[in-house]
């Protein structure tokens, strides 16, 4: 019977046949303990000497890390083992012997293994993050699914800036100038006119030589975009839907997150709602900590993020900022034009703004002004300016970057390891 190693479970005293990797080996006199994996998770095959023929127990020992093979036994349970079960094998054929595989169980260092991701997405630790990393997304998918959202697919060359900044990618389409999308929100707001609710999931792309850990030159964004939506209808979606991807993860993801050492304690505590802060008042919390290179007016780094963040030890809204801080398409808190409806909402443990977002200015002479003030005179952005003049209303959006996102369900040190592949310029640029 072929089985993979996530079936077993089915097949407890039976034997199966699994196409399989060697992840490692011991061996203890007549016994060899082989760690095996196969794409949907790992187990342990027990090779005896007086159980299985000379030439596969010759076989057995001839097998190196990373080696391919077929590997035929009668699944046990084991309640000690990671998976609760491992083979007891009764025959093996190898596909391949490898030799000299670059990523040995000895320690290295994240350079030299992202310069070799297509091969360190094989350990059991990558293997648990990129499979955390997909229930995210298909809590995603089944979270707005659910709340009546349809997906719609922005460009991902674009015409102009959707912040109005000059961090982007040039290139050429033909005879005219393209960049690479910072975010399609813009494109979700014209969707919105038509569907009501809205969301994307694509690649964006920021042209900062920014080396950090929370940052990444290309990255995944969801961007969910809602009419006849205000800031605070706004702010309750998004604490809903990072509680409910946490509660997913848990609830699915258990034996990967004990497999990289997460703490899950931390995000049993991710409940909505959460708490909020005004931008008025992060600045007097920071002064009040002794940061004396914060004055109203200014945005906010990372060591502000940190501390904000850490004195709630849960996601925390940061709404309210000063206008020139943010998007020229924010619209004004009513009575202060000065700041704007918007909100971060920053991670704990340090991993700063996964979700920022705002209600949208409806109002066409407003937006006009804006338009003049923010020196936006390409043509390519025309067309934003007639959502405000063929049946406006209230709407509000926001986007989650879903590495950063994950990087903190998981716990990571590097936001790196979030991605399934690196890109050239995350490499130079990390």
């Amino acid at each position: 019977m072929k089985a993979t190693i996530a079936e077993v479970n089915q097949y407890i005293g039976r034997e199966v046949t699994i196409g399989a990797w060697l992840a490692n080996k011991r061996s203890s006199g007549k016994i060899q303990f082989l760690e095996l994996r196969d794409g949907t998770g790992f187990i342990q095959g027990v090779v005896l000497k007086n159980e299985v023929n000379e030439k596969d127990w010759e076989e057995a020992g001839e097998l190196t890390q990373e080696s391919s093979l077929y590997i035929t036994g009668t699944v046990r349970e084991d309640k000690r083992a990671p998976s609760g079960f491992e083979l007891t094998v009764s025959s093996l054929e190898p596909i391949q012997i490898t030799s000299d595989y670059p990523i040995t169980p000895k320690e290295h260092g994240v350079e030299f293994l992202m310069d070799h991701r297509h091969l360190w997405l094989r350990s059991s630790r990558q293997h648990a993050i990129l499979r955390i990393r997909n229930q995210v997304i298909k809590a995603t998918y089944d979270f707005f699914n659910e709340h009546g959202f349809i997906k719609v697919d922005p460009p991902i060359l674009t015409g102009s800036s959707a912040e109005g900044t000059t961090d982007l990618f040039r290139t050429k389409y033909f005879d005219r100038d393209a960049y690479l999308s910072q975010s399609g929100q813009l494109y979700m707001e014209a969707a919105a006119m038509a569907f009501g609710k809205v969301f994307s999931f694509g690649p964006a792309f920021r042209a900062e030589k920014s080396k950090t850990r929370r940052h990444l030159i290309e990255f995944w964004m969801i961007e969910p975009e809602m009419a006849f939506t205000d800031h605070e209808e706004s702010l309750k979606l998004q604490e809903e839907y990072v509680a409910y991807i946490v509660q997913e993860v848990l609830k699915n993801c258990r034996p990967e997150l004990k497999a990289i050492g997460r703490d899950t304690a931390k995000l049993e505590k991710i409940q909505a709602p959460f708490p909020r802060i005004t931008y008025d008042q992060a600045v007097e919390f920071l002064k009040e900590q002794g940061f004396d290179d914060i004055e109203w007016g200014d945005d906010f780094g990372s060591p502000h993020e940190t501390a904000i963040a850490e004195h709630f030890d849960v996601p925390v809204f940061v709404t309210e900022y000063p206008a020139k801080a943010k998007a020229f398409y924010m619209k004004p808190v009513p009575g202060r034009e000065e700041v704007v409806l918007c909100a971060d909402l920053l991670a704990p443990e340090g991993y700063g703004e996964i979700i920022g977002g705002s209600q949208r200015i409806d109002d066409l002479k407003l937006m006009e002004e804006r338009y003049r003030q923010y020196h936006l005179t390409d043509p390519s952005y025309k067309w934003y300016l007639e959502l405000r003049q063929y049946g406006s209303v209230p709407h509000s959006g926001f986007g989650l970057g879903l590495e950063r996102a994950i990087a903190w369900i998981c716990g990571l040190e590097h936001i790196r390891e979030a991605i399934p592949f690196p890109r050239l310029l995350n490499r130079i640029y990390p």
